[in-house]
């Protein structure tokens, strides 16, 4: 039987914090489980975006991040701290901290729980798998959303339990300060534009390929406008696309942008055309969170983003004539869109809010550990 931890537990994080709007969920998690009184240590890059407020919440950080697999030195490094520290728990959150840190905490009486963010690339017949999320020394593995946790249980024989679904929350706030970009000035478009934006470096997962054909094929009279924020969207298949579309003029291409929440809360719909792979994403979450309307694909992942009819649209993925109809049904119906945005906002406030995530996760502490809180 399991002994029942009596100190206040003592967690060792090992995660990259750089890029504060991306790590955001994440480090505000921990500084609210500190408030609760987990001693946190987080080893980290010293220039990371959230070192200062992690010290200022009372966090131990460590300039440390391993940089290689398997590397011997990395791994004792993990292991001295995890045994002078006396760890209990051992919270792992990407590939080189998750390899190293299963080995540093051989034979050791910590517990080992790794984060998954997304689906696919773990499967049962890889031996590679076996020294990270499929490793029997693994007692848990957080997963972003359901399709995340039902893919890994496909790939788990044996330990099915370990397997929990935690979303990383937000806070509303946090959008608060952002203003909207008046997009129609910006890009000198009519005034009664309605506006269709995402928001994505461009990746085959991402379907933008999908996306430009069911703009194609929006009749050309209507005043619909399609934005693209991010890199690589000039690809010779994208720009072939779009040059025989007949609505190039109704493309835009903005590349990468800092103010792309900006843009985004000055539009009408956020678009998201992805086939697969993807975890809950987080920038329908922020589009969300802007009150902008989500037509999204239905793949697993993001399941528990939008309810189909009530705070957006969902559409079968690689459906260039389904995403079309959905982007003309908010067009038609501008107080639908409307609605939908609000209801977004809500969905965050009142299911993918932080405060949510901090209990569920010191929850899941408290379990792995036996530890009573007095």
């Amino acid at each position: 039987m399991q002994e029942t931890v009596q100190h206040t537990p003592r967690i060792l994080v090992i995660s990259n914090y750089r890029g504060f709007h991306t790590v955001r969920p994440e480090a505000e998690m921990f500084i609210g489980l500190a408030q609760y009184g987990f001693q946190i240590h987080i080893m980290t890059y010293e220039d990371s975006e959230y070192t200062e407020r992690f010290r200022e919440a009372g966090i131990q950080v460590i300039n440390f991040h391993p940089e290689k697999k398997l590397s011997g030195a990395e791994i004792r490094f993990i292991r001295d701290y995890l045994t002078s520290n006396r760890i209990d728990i051992l919270h792992l959150f990407n590939n080189a901290a998750i390899i190293n840190g299963i080995q540093a905490a051989k034979n050791l009486p910590v517990k080992v729980m790794l984060y998954r963010g997304y689906e696919g690339h773990i499967h049962w017949y890889d031996p590679l798998a076996y020294l990270a999320f499929l490793h029997p020394r693994v007692n848990k593995i957080i997963c972003n959303s359901q399709g995340v946790e039902e893919y890994l249980q496909r790939q788990l024989f044996f330990g099915k339990e370990k397997t929990i679904t935690i979303n990383k929350g937000h806070r509303l706030e946090w959008y608060e300060h952002i203003r909207a970009t008046d997009v129609r000035a910006e890009l000198n478009l009519p005034s009664d534009s309605f506006l269709v934006v995402n928001v994505a470096n461009n990746r085959k997962f991402k379907g933008i390929p999908y996306l430009l054909k069911a703009f194609n094929k929006i009749p050309n009279e209507l005043p619909v406008y399609l934005i693209l924020v991010g890199n690589d969207m000039k690809t010779s298949s994208n720009l072939d696309i779009i040059n025989n579309g007949g609505k190039a003029d109704k493309i835009k291409l903005l590349g990468f942008r800092k103010d792309a929440m900006s843009i985004v809360a000055g539009c009408d719909v956020f678009a998201l055309a992805s086939l697969y792979g993807e975890s809950i994403t987080k920038s329908v979450i922020e589009a969300m969170a802007l009150g902008v309307a989500p037509v999204i694909t239905d793949i697993p992942g993001n399941r528990e983003l939008v309810n189909d009819g009530v705070n957006g649209l969902v559409v079968p993925a690689r459906n260039a004539d389904a995403l079309c109809e959905a982007v003309l049904k908010l067009y038609d119906d501008k107080v639908l869109c409307k609605r939908f945005g609000e209801n977004s906002r809500a969905h965050i406030r009142n299911h993918l809010n932080l405060d949510q995530t901090i209990l569920q996760t010191r929850e899941l502490y408290e379990s792995l550990l036996q530890y009573n809180r007095r």
